[in-house]
């Protein structure tokens, strides 16, 4: 590598230890690779920015065995109410109805600081992993081997680490992306608000909805969200000619926030001004250097999924990077990550700016025109829109190659009965573990069971419903299999599908390209 023998060498390092960097070095560290981890800063931000996950991240929480650490720190989603130009309900986006199909709480708001501590001292629990808080990244080369990272802690002490990958999790303004010359590329959303958070008292909560809202006014477009406990957040948009730092003083917000609450209702705990970005990198990896979470995209947060898209993307590149590290993968496996995590971002970032283009719109004639598209589209009627609709597939990467509606879906997660005297039912992963699988429909005939087999054989994991236990108490995958026509389906380990058969031949053709990866 490009320094000298007496740096510290590990098989990945990590710049970043916010959530995204602690999730990076937790996977990493469960599946024994050594894993160093810097940050500039020593302790965990004391106040909330991100607000919301989702069920797919829970899921992942389970996976990392932290989830009941984290639930006292969650709440489920209260639906959200957009109200229109003259007061009117135009829409309204609520959560899928039980049973939940990855055994979730399918949109959740929680705590960050307190949840930060958990997955940050969840990475610090494996041997493998090495953390250094203080330390600043001052400089990067790399060449075929590897990585070197120069850098200095607070006390101005000056250390050399070697890699063989580097994953910079360092936020928006990356130091690493910024040294690499990777480029951002701006997906054309742009505005200043301002984010309040407030800690609401009795007679504050009894002035306030008793559901999330977006404010859709020209005037003063706005969005109220009801978060854990006394926790209560608004998000503002900033007016021409305003100056944010100003509106961001407690004068300022106060001033803002009268047509809800005044200060003897709720003690402000976080006042910041923002520009709402849609941005994403031109490039995910440069060599051995890979970008990942607010240092790879940055979204508006219309329907805050900032964070998850940040340990999405560390989901995706921690399993890929244990099977080359480890399970004698080709390295090519690496060049998935970035199409498939940029096209996903693409994606999901054009449907939160069509929410936040609902929201924000400025001129009243339009505003008009969009409540009366909306009502007329639901006959007047406007009925609850799951938030889990707008999530996209992956369309782009390690996918089979026939396409298919179910194909880079996430796969469900079921409840499953216990075995006689094994107590209550368990969640899917819990059973089978996180690894790859291939699970079969209940229908599936021999031929089917044939080619599991082989597969079995190859180091899958094999299931199929109604056989030595594996039989749901909700009827969550039986219906998905319905759905969908098929009677296989391929998971990878971060829970997304490979792809499906329908016929075993099909089935066999997938794992035979499969082999090859």
């Amino acid at each position: 590598m490009a320094a000298g023998n007496n740096a510290a060498s590990y098989d990945v390092a990590i710049v970043g230890f916010g959530p995204a960097g602690a999730v990076a070095a937790g996977l990493l560290g469960a599946q024994g690779i050594r894993t160093y981890a810097c940050d500039k800063l020593r302790d965990v931000y004391d106040k909330p920015r991100a607000i919301a996950l989702d069920h797919e991240i829970t899921r992942l929480f389970q996976q990392m065995g932290i989830a009941k650490q984290i639930k006292p720190y969650i709440e489920p989603f209260t639906d959200s109410v957009y109200y229109g130009v003259d007061g009117q309900v135009i829409k309204r986006m609520s959560t899928v109805a039980p049973p939940y199909p990855l055994a979730h709480t399918p949109s959740v708001v929680f705590t960050q600081p307190p949840v930060e501590r958990i997955l940050r001292a969840h990475a610090q629990s494996f041997p493998s992993v090495t953390v250094q808080l203080g330390t600043t990244l001052t400089g990067i080369t790399q060449d075929a081997q590897g990585v070197t990272l120069a850098l200095r802690d607070d006390g101005g002490s000056r250390s050399t680490v070697q890699a063989r990958y580097l994953i910079a999790c360092d936020g928006a303004s990356s130091t690493v992306r910024t040294q690499l010359g990777m480029a951002l590329e701006d997906l054309d959303f742009d505005e200043p608000w301002l984010v309040v958070d407030v800690l609401i008292n009795e007679k504050g909560l009894a002035k306030l909805p008793s559901t999330s809202v977006q404010y859709c006014n020209p005037e003063r477009p706005s969005t109220y969200l009801i978060c854990p406990g006394q926790h209560r957040r608004w998000e503002i948009s900033i007016n021409p000619g305003e100056d944010p730092q100003q509106l961001a003083t407690p004068e300022g917000t106060w001033k803002l926030l009268s047509p809800w609450i005044t200060p003897e209702d709720a003690t402000l705990w976080r006042q910041a001004s923002y520009r709402f970005h849609a941005l994403v990198a031109a490039e995910w990896r440069k060599g051995r250097v890979f970008v990942a979470g607010d240092a790879a995209h940055q979204q508006p947060p219309f329907l805050g999924q900032g964070m998850c898209q940040g340990l999405r993307d560390v989901a995706n590149l921690s399993w890929k990077l244990g099977a080359v590290l480890q399970a004698g993968a080709p390295e090519r496996l690496l060049d998935s990550y970035g199409p498939e995590r940029k096209a996903h971002v693409i994606d999901l970032t054009t449907r939160i700016k069509g929410i936040g283009q609902i929201i924000g719109e400025r001129d009243p004639a339009r505003a008009r025109d969009r409540d009366a598209k909306l009502l007329a589209e639901c006959g007047g009627v406007v009925k609850p829109t799951p938030r889990q609709d707008v999530q996209p597939a992956l369309r782009e990467g390690l996918l089979a190659t026939q396409g298919h509606p179910a194909r880079g879906s996430i796969f469900p997660q079921p409840w499953l009965r216990a075995g006689k005297g094994q107590g209550e039912p368990r969640r899917m992963d819990d059973v089978l573990g996180c690894g790859w699988r291939l699970v079969l429909a209940q229908g599936a005939d021999a031929a089917f069971r044939s080619a599991a087999t082989g597969a079995a054989r190859r180091g899958l994991q094999v299931a199929q419903l109604g056989v030595n236990g594996f039989e749901e108490t909700e009827g969550v995958l039986a219906s998905w299999f319905a759905r969908h026509g098929c009677q296989a389906a391929l998971v990878r380990p971060d829970q997304y599908v490979y792809g499906v058969a329908r016929t075993a031949s099909e089935l066999t053709s997938q794992l035979q390209t499969l082999s090859t990866i």
